[in-house]
């Protein structure tokens, strides 16, 4: 203990006070908030681990990404064959829909040239052509004005005939009140 008391007292008194100073605030410092740094730095290491085995999983799948693309040209150039080859046949299959549309567009004009040509025949001979275009619509097929209408259920209706909710008549809680005529109540 003498050794130590003569080692301090051959320093300088201010740099003796500083190491007091400093020993005394770390001190102080680790007995009242020890655990919470001790925790906390324990709290930092784990996820330091955590971020750098991350890093270092997408550095690897970043290589290998690369890895493949640059060594698998072959398949690159197969993968650009199914695609153009998928592009071709649905634009074929495009092709066909649009075939089939002008087709039936071609039958729906020479449909209506043909009544016209029939109108213009009939009227000639001087017929109404109204009549002759509404029975060539009834011929082909029944059309739905000439199906019979259809009957009325037998069912009993919901209500009576007599009913109006605005009479109040009729049961239930809920019944319309005129509101109270007069000035208003408000100043």
């Amino acid at each position: 203990m003498d050794r130590e008391g003569e080692v301090l007292s051959s320093r300088p008194a201010l740099e003796t006070e500083g190491l007091r100073f400093l020993h005394v605030t770390v001190g102080s410092l680790l007995a009242s908030y020890g655990w919470y740094i001790l925790f906390s730095c324990i709290l930092l290491y784990v996820v330091i681990q955590k971020l750098y085995t991350r890093l270092r999983a997408l550095r690897q799948r970043h290589r290998d990404r690369a890895e493949a693309a640059a060594v698998e040209p072959d398949a690159v150039v197969k993968r650009q064959e199914a695609v153009a080859a998928a592009r071709l046949k649905m634009q074929e299959e495009l092709n066909a829909q649009i075939e089939k549309h002008k087709e039936k567009l071609r039958q729906l004009e020479e449909e209506k040239r043909r009544q016209k040509i029939e109108m213009w025949d009939s009227m000639q001979e001087g017929k109404s052509y109204k009549r002759s275009a509404r029975k060539e619509e009834d011929s082909p097929g029944p059309s739905t004005s000439s199906v019979l209408p259809k009957r009325k259920s037998d069912k009993k209706p919901l209500r009576g005939n007599g009913y109006n909710p605005l009479t109040g008549e009729g049961g239930g809680a809920c019944a319309w009140r005129p509101g109270r005529r007069g000035p208003s109540s408000g100043g």
